[in-house]
């Protein structure tokens, strides 16, 4: 059931309320309103619950800080100079990093078509604060992509082309890129079918020294191939990455930008992360292998396994390009096997790092009898199977372990019994038990380990007649 919403007017007027009619403090207010509301099943995500910072005379309406700054910058957009408006861009800027509620706020007072007009002005003007009017454009559309149009788009490409020297200026309107392509498959199509890819790419090999530049660059592109927009039926991901690819080179330019850093976790994590998302096709995965993306994510995973978001995201990465049959080989010969498991066990407290481990594990183990072995050689199995009695609770991990126990057996029978040996079968039924979503793949592994598993026969194709 949705819940109930209220305008940012109704929220300031019970505060307003509490502070003359019941003498509270401006703190004290704000919470009895929010509890008011909440008790009442009212959803305040979008609403500032901080006291107003005034009260005009008579009306008695408050006015937030943000709106402050949103009206300072409607005065001023005819009448005063860009350069003079600087301050107040950067306070409307700092206000809407507060929280999405501000942003809400100001785009339901039209500050997108006046920050629009700031940007627009300073583009025509080629005054020195595009990078300033553009940051404001980017921490309004932060978790609002709709508000985009086509004008909008019109100034993010040309930003992208006149200021590719310029650091600063790509590095905003990029963001504002990846805003309003999250979550918004028309944005992503718009913008694609416009030519933001090269623009993209071009920003990552042009400023690959700019550490945050590329790692903004490269979360665009990633938020490229999603298929996340409840809206749509069917996304164009797919096809993102493939032109992604084939079309600009992405491969290469994300591993050489990658190569450029060894001390930079977050970026690393992120490069790597679009990698993976990146590796649709068979031959992709094959391509990052001999641009030297494997050897790569496996100094990375030698060398940072103490981060757990980093050896999560190499995991993720690996996992991906192992698709590949001929890159299963690789990762093993390579001793990824081993290194996978020292990382899980780096890393046992933290499921998200299990569950990629896992998974890994998985899928180097499909199909694979020699890699099976050196599985169980290094302690696959085992660390799977403690990673499922350390997160009893995380579904995935229990899926993906699962699985893995699966495969190892699958061509490899000798195996059931040194697994179950290690308590496989309770940990397997308690994740059956625990989650349903987890019944179909912890049955099957329990069949394929020899054990006896109640199969449920969902159809049995009896034969009847139709009726209207």
């Amino acid at each position: 059931m949705a819940k109930r919403r209220i305008t940012q007017e109704t929220f300031d007027a019970a505060v307003r309320e509490n502070v003359e009619d019941l003498e509270m403090d401006p703190d004290e207010a704000v919470r009895e309103a929010v509890e008011q509301f909440e008790s009442q099943g009212v959803d305040l995500s979008c609403i500032v619950k901080a006291g107003p910072s005034e009260f005009s005379d008579g009306q008695g309406e408050p006015t937030h800080t943000i709106l402050k700054a949103l009206d300072s910058l409607r005065k001023g957009r005819e009448s005063v100079s860009l350069p003079e408006m600087a301050e107040e861009l950067k306070c409307f800027t700092e206000q809407c990093s507060l929280g999405f509620a501000q942003r809400y706020l100001a785009a339901q007072k039209d500050a997108y078509p006046i920050i629009l007009s700031y940007c627009k002005k300073s583009m025509e003007e080629e005054e020195e604060g595009v990078a300033t009017t553009l940051s404001a454009f980017a921490a309004l559309t932060d978790g609002q992509p709709d508000l985009l149009e086509a004008e909008g788009r019109q100034i993010l490409l040309d930003a992208l082309k006149k200021y590719q020297g310029d650091p600063l200026v790509t590095r905003a309107a990029v963001s504002v890129v990846r805003n309003c392509c999250l979550k918004h498959e028309q944005n992503r199509q718009d913008l694609v079918k416009e030519g933001v890819l090269p623009l993209l790419t071009g920003a990552i090999t042009r400023h690959t020294r700019r550490a945050e530049l590329v790692k903004e660059a490269s979360a665009a592109l990633r938020v490229m191939t999603f298929d996340d927009d409840v809206r749509v039926t069917f996304g164009h991901a797919h096809d993102h990455a493939k032109m992604i690819v084939l079309e600009h080179n992405g491969l290469k330019v994300l591993i050489e930008a990658a190569k450029a850093y060894h001390d930079n976790p977050p970026l690393l994590s992120e490069l790597c992360a679009a990698l993976s998302r990146l590796a649709v096709r068979n031959e992709f995965c094959q391509d990052i292998c001999d641009l030297g993306g494997l050897k790569l994510m496996m100094t990375l995973l030698a060398d940072n396994y103490e981060s757990a978001d980093l050896s999560r995201q190499v995991l993720s990465a690996m996992r991906a390009i192992a698709g590949n049959d001929d890159v299963k080989d690789a990762v093993v010969a390579a001793g990824g096997v081993q290194l996978i498991v020292i990382v899980m066990n780096k890393h046992a407290r933290n499921p998200a790092v299990c569950e990629q481990g896992c998974a890994c594990l998985s899928v180097l183990a499909l199909r694979k009898p020699k890699n099976c072995t050196v599985i169980m050689e290094d302690g696959g199995a085992l660390a799977a199977l403690q990673a499922m009695k350390d997160h009893q609770l995380a579904l995935n991990v229990q899926k993906q372990a699962c699985m893995l126990l699966r495969n190892l057996v699958a061509h490899m029978q000798n195996y059931c019994q040194p697994i179950l040996d290690m308590g496989a079968e309770t940990l397997i039924g308690k994740a059956v038990q625990k989650h349903p979503d987890c019944a179909d793949v912890g049955k099957a592994a329990l069949r394929d380990l020899g054990c006896k598993v109640e199969l449920r026969e969902l159809w049995t194709g009896t034969h009847g007649s139709l009726s209207n």
